[in-house]
């Protein structure tokens, strides 16, 4: 098993930190740039923003949220939602993100995947796809957008091997069926599209427990992100990287 990277799953609305479950509903949860701020003390690998009602209001809202947590941060950030355009990828950037997570701009016009790659490297261009499980085919995905509310019809291995092509350097895998229930990911799911390309696949969607991130990295992801298991305060960071451990996991303590 590969060294795992421990992300922390940031879902905005407006200014809030808020969560949902499986994409719907959601809860305020604070202020982000704190949570930010604490996971980053705590020792989070990474820092991962996406702002959820984005793609509605075609623009992306984060960048006051992103410049700020820059003053304290200095870890990876990735930023998604509501990125249309060049223009918009490089605010983001100029703004401190570190990547861009693309899914609704990228299924409309795949050619954007190529040329964000094209413009700021393949390792800026994290493709992000929100898989629900097919109802009346086994063992299929299909890919949604606008934050879980669109069908868009492709199949999630088909997408995943298409966006690496055209360039994209590491996915963003949410499964929307377990997104937020913390009972586990979806590992038929993760080992799917790890098998299918050859790129870093982050995970999100289900982590309750250091157990559901073994089964994660069992399934061949290279980062895991986690929402509400930190989020309410069932753990925090350093238990949970050390738990992590402790089950055979490499994960930087």
């Amino acid at each position: 098993m590969r060294k795992i990277r421990l992300i922390a799953r940031m879902d905005i609305k407006n200014e809030n930190l808020i969560k949902t479950i499986q994409l719907e509903g959601l809860r305020k949860m604070g202020d982000p740039n704190e949570h930010a701020k604490k996971y980053y003390e705590q020792g989070i690998d990474e820092i991962l923003y996406m702002d959820i009602v984005a793609s509605l209001y075609n623009r992306n809202n984060l960048s006051e949220i992103v410049r700020r947590t820059t003053d304290d941060v200095f870890i990876p950030i990735t930023v998604g939602g509501g990125l249309r355009t060049l223009e918009d990828v490089r605010k983001a950037l100029q703004m401190g993100a570190d990547k861009v997570a693309i899914n609704t701009a990228a299924i409309k016009n795949p050619q954007i995947i190529t040329d964000v790659a094209n413009v700021f490297g393949s390792q800026c261009m994290v493709l992000s796809i929100e898989a629900k499980r097919s109802r009346t085919q086994a063992g299929k995905w299909e890919a949604y957008y606008d934050n879980g509310r669109e069908h868009s019809g492709l199949d999630v291995i088909e997408w995943v091997k298409k966006g690496v092509d055209m360039g994209a350097g590491e996915v963003l895998l949410t499964s929307i069926d377990s997104e937020g229930l913390e009972k586990g990911m979806d590992c038929e799911l993760i080992e799917a599209v790890t098998n299918a390309v050859n790129v870093p696949i982050i995970c999100s969607g289900g982590v309750g427990n250091a157990e559901h991130v073994l089964q994660a990295a069992k399934s061949g992801a290279s980062a895991v992100a986690v929402a509400a298991v930190l989020h309410y305060g069932r753990t925090d960071v350093p238990t949970l990287k050390r738990e992590i451990k402790e089950l055979g996991v490499s994960v930087r303590l």
